[in-house]
């Protein structure tokens, strides 16, 4: 190319350049990141001639590397749709065996209760039968004494049998043929046991996609709580173990916290507590006081810490020194297990029943009588909290973090 093009469309692109930022009265914002090549000189009027090759090659260069990156953005996209697809086939395969499962008690159980119809009622056709024949039989010994009656002399001719007027005996034994309804009322029972378990690990299930790997810190235990299991079991001793001071230990109060902070994200735990007869679960601020009895070291009793707690018969859940009592009858016993849920940025909490996955107690952003909007927020890291009662209450005084690895 000759020296007076390359001058020509200098000149071409310079003079573009000074249109647009003079119409635009600012200089041009380009929508994406140029690269540093590219990124035009200040005070520069025109390129030189010689600068045009390189700067074609560069940009032949960017093409083709966008060119390649926008091929594989495709590629993973398609692959996207396919891994998509086959994670969804996944879940209905997973479904359609629950459903063929179902569908095939359901078929036992319905075929079970058909069979039972069968043989009852081939026991009641045979005594139907029976009482049809006695009944034929009295209607012709009604004929007969009818026609006795209008034609004496005939009558005297044909003797009557010696059980003309007998009578039927009832057995004791039709009053037992029916189906076996204790049976299917049982199996009732069952069902709606698995109906209600079924539904409460379908609910479990999404918690347990956050599930976290919750162990003690032994820094923070009182000196008579023993950490087992590998850090997820504490016993309650009714003797001080030998061990140095800690400014984290809670040196009056029986708790113990956790040892990895919460500071974001979904999070969810389960305690077992049916071995312990008075107990705390909840979470609580790193800040929360360690030293005394007082209440800014009792779990729920201040604005650092939340808390579940079942003493005395009574199941309450706490904070901020504020407390409301949650029902405990018969049919809604007090949790074997607590299923603990942290959705740190929406200052969310919600204790269950992990055995039935009913709600206990939520604490959130939504007002309430008792807690006025205790808070919105979470506004330190925290950690899962554990407390007994005192160490005289009778009972075993064990609370265990469940494993819930997938």
């Amino acid at each position: 190319m000759a020296e007076k093009d390359f001058r020509s469309l200098s000149e071409e692109i310079s003079s573009f350049c000074l249109v647009t930022e003079a119409r635009s009265g600012t200089q041009v914002t380009q929508p994406f990141p140029r690269s540093p090549k590219l990124i035009r000189r200040t005070g520069a009027i025109s390129p030189k001639p010689l600068e045009l090759p390189v700067w074609l090659d560069d940009l032949k260069k960017e093409r083709k590397r966008t060119e390649s990156h926008l091929e594989s953005m495709k590629k993973r996209q398609a692959n996207l749709n396919m891994s998509s697809e086959a994670m969804k086939q996944q879940v209905q395969e997973c479904f359609e065996e629950l459903h063929m499962a179902l569908q095939e008690d359901e078929k036992a159980v319905l075929d079970m209760i058909e069979q039972d119809r069968r043989e009852t009622s081939s026991k009641l056709n045979r005594i139907l039968q029976d009482w049809n024949q006695h009944l034929g039989l009295l209607q012709k010994h009604i004929s007969t004494i009818q026609s006795a009656q209008q034609s004496p002399a005939e009558s005297l001719k044909q003797p009557f049998p010696e059980d003309f007027t007998c009578r039927k005996k009832l057995d004791p034994a039709e009053e037992e043929i029916k189906m076996n309804e204790e049976r299917i009322h049982k199996i009732m029972k069952v069902l709606r046991n698995i109906s209600k378990d079924l539904k409460a690990q379908l609910q479990r299930k999404n918690l347990l996609l956050d599930s976290s790997n919750v162990v003690i810190d032994k820094r923070t235990c009182h000196k008579q709580i023993k950490v087992t299991s590998e850090g997820r079991g504490l016993c309650l001793s009714s003797e001080d173990r030998c061990i140095p001071n800690d400014p984290l230990r809670f040196d009056q109060l029986y708790c113990a916290l956790g040892s990895v902070a919460i500071k974001s994200g979904q999070h969810y735990w389960e305690v077992d507590v049916h071995c312990c007869p008075s107990w705390a679960v909840g979470v609580a601020y790193g800040s929360l006081q360690r030293r005394g009895r007082d209440k800014g070291a009792k779990l729920g009793r201040n604005r650092c810490s939340w808390s579940l707690e079942f003493q005395d018969g009574h199941l309450t859940a706490w904070h901020n020194d504020r407390h409301v009592a949650l029902p405990v009858t018969a049919t809604r016993a007090a949790p074997n297990r607590v299923g603990v849920f942290v959705k740190y940025q929406k200052g969310r909490l919600v204790f269950y029943d992990a055995e039935t996955m009913r709600t206990l107690q939520e604490f959130s952003a939504v007002q309430t009588a008792v807690f006025d909007r205790a808070h919105h927020q979470f506004t330190e890291p925290l950690y899962p909290a554990f407390c007994f009662f005192s160490s005289k209450d009778k009972g075993h005084h064990h609370m265990e973090i469940c494993n819930l690895s997938l």
